[in-house]
């Protein structure tokens, strides 16, 4: 299929809203989770219809261990029941599928089901779909850090050197944000990553952030000039007159 918008390939989503969601409906946090899970697969087909090349969920954070054992524990069973559930359309749709961040704490079954769908997929050309678990975008830059001194003693690191030693190097950087739940904050989520990323912050609660409003929020991003720090060339013969002038007085010193 020929991809709709050409300049978004890569998109990060913060999945938030969901307790509050549940709280608003007098329903114990948990309950929001699980109607929130049903969006993801919905979002995730739009997304490859789309053509986007790579799309990441944040589904768990570093921080989200301190919160209920409880609730912890019904993420746990959420993300088993969304691999097993959707395992055969990952593969029949060629996405490739990855957990970045910490899953040691995971129940053993969700770990080999994990594994397993990454090495079904490993070869896949399509989608590139990314769950954040047990991950902090800090601790990210810390390990890849400390992993290239360990592999290059006294060698200055790059960027480019960076990038390469990140838990998914091939992901790049992100080119939109989508937060859902009305908070206007990145939450420790891909810090490299986003550098240059827009950003979208929605009102929406995640349960009910639906196919449209992601399309919306595409098309709309798409629209917006991307300069990456630069200034768009201007065909403004004033804004052209006085640039020659202030080179001219640059060049006489």
């Amino acid at each position: 299929m020929e991809p709709l918008v050409h300049n978004i390939k890569h998109v990060a989503v913060i999945m938030d809203g969901n307790g509050r969601w549940a709280k608003e409906r007098s329903h114990p946090r948990v309950w929001g989770h699980v109607r929130g899970s049903g969006v993801v697969s919905h979002i995730v087909q739009e997304a490859d219809s789309l053509g986007i090349e790579a799309l990441t969920m944040y589904a768990f954070s570093s921080e989200n261990w301190s919160r209920p054992q409880t609730e912890v524990l019904v993420l746990f069973n959420l993300l088993y029941k969304f691999l097993k559930k959707e395992r055969t359309r990952i593969l029949k749709n060629n996405i490739r599928f990855r957990i970045m961040g910490d899953i040691t704490n995971l129940p053993e079954q969700t770990r080999k089901l994990i594994a397993q769908l990454e090495q079904e997929t490993a070869h896949h050309q399509g989608l590139k779909l990314t769950f954040a678990f047990g991950y902090g975008g800090r601790s990210e830059i810390t390990h890849a850090v400390n992993n290239f001194i360990k592999a290059n003693p006294g060698k200055e690191i790059s960027e480019e050197d960076l990038n390469d030693f990140m838990m998914i190097p091939d992901l790049g950087d992100v080119d939109l944000l989508i937060r859902s739940g009305g908070d206007h904050r990145v939450s420790n989520f891909m810090l490299w990553q986003i550098a240059y990323a827009e950003m979208y912050f929605t009102k929406t609660k995640w349960p009910d952030f639906t196919v449209t409003e992601f399309r919306y929020i595409i098309e709309q991003v798409a629209k917006r000039e991307r300069r990456f720090g630069a200034v768009a060339p201007t065909n403004n013969l004033q804004d052209n007159i006085i640039v020659a002038r202030e080179n001219q007085r640059a060049i006489r010193g």
